[in-house]
């Protein structure tokens, strides 16, 4: 287990170097005049290096179209708007995925925001949100984050200059696509082992649009539906993200046998602003061979 935690620890501290790299003049706002009458105004908060900070947590509930999103965001306790990241989970996990990372980020004072996606793990068991997994694919992801971000834009202790997704494996398509999709509401990307192999995948199982037909079971005893594969059928992440301008970190493990290293070493060289990692011996969520 000591090569799996130096693997996670090496992660964190690659992700931080981005938050920790932003500039600390950004003024503070809110998205719209009901926000801004009922959120007190705090002083944009600059990154201390060395200072550690206590934190609360607190469930917030987010909406989009008819359903309801579960998450729980952590928060510095700091008087100052803090800058923001919302984690997205990877196929059939959950919010869960992304707590170690919270916990991290909310001790060097950085807001992290963790939810689960609707339909986005296999039973309600492990999935707080609202919708089915048959109904759900990478697109009504990119739509609940992008509700998600929405509402961020009204917390009180956001910095809305700096907020950041960070996504792993369909996460991080889901985030590079939403990236994408609200770059002037995103200030960069910490992608880990993104999955942008999954148009492939897809292009794999059917010859044509048409033969997408019923259910497939994919991952874990996980069974998708239709939308999941017609919603990529001709939508390749990869040929558009040369259009994100601001800043990226790739992470990637090694020894990843689901998400081959050589596609995210080829999406860091299609970014204008990418700074691309290795971690040797880890593989696919990071996990060491002791796992």
């Amino acid at each position: 287990m000591k090569k799996t935690t130096a693997i996670i620890l090496s992660a964190l501290f690659i992700c931080t170097s981005l938050l920790c790299g932003c500039s600390s003049e950004s003024k503070p706002q809110s998205s719209s005049a009901e926000a801004s009458s009922t959120v007190k105004e705090k002083e944009a908060f600059a990154l201390e290096k060395g200072t550690t900070y206590t934190f609360k947590t607190k469930e917030i509930w987010c909406e989009n179209n008819g359903n309801k999103i579960y998450g729980i965001a952590y928060i510095p306790d700091t008087n100052k708007k803090c800058p923001l990241v919302i984690t997205c989970h990877g196929l059939g996990t959950n919010h869960e995925a992304g707590i170690g990372y919270a916990e991290h980020y909310a001790k060097i004072g950085v807001a992290t925001y963790t939810f689960d996606f609707c339909g986005g793990t296999k039973s309600s068991d492990t999935n707080k949100s609202d919708g089915k997994s048959t109904d759900m694919s990478v697109m009504t992801e990119v739509s609940d984050l992008e509700a998600v971000i929405n509402a961020a834009q009204t917390w009180d202790f956001v910095d809305t200059e700096r907020i950041f997704l960070q996504g792993g494996s369909m996460g991080g398509l889901v985030s590079a696509i939403t990236g994408l999709r609200q770059q002037d509401k995103v200030a960069g990307l910490i992608l880990l082992y993104p999955a942008f192999g999954i148009y492939n995948f897809i292009r794999y199982a059917y010859r044509s649009p048409d033969d997408i037909n019923g259910t497939m079971e994919i991952v874990d005893d996980m069974v998708v539906g239709e939308a999941f594969f017609r919603d990529l059928w001709d939508y390749d992440a990869m040929e558009h993200i040369k259009d994100f301008k601001k800043p990226v970190i790739i992470i990637q493990g090694s020894d990843d046998d689901i998400v081959k290293p050589e596609m995210s070493e080829k999406a860091s060289k299609l970014y204008p602003d990418c700074e691309y990692k290795v971690i040797d011996g880890a593989g696919h969520g990071f996990g060491g061979k002791e796992l």
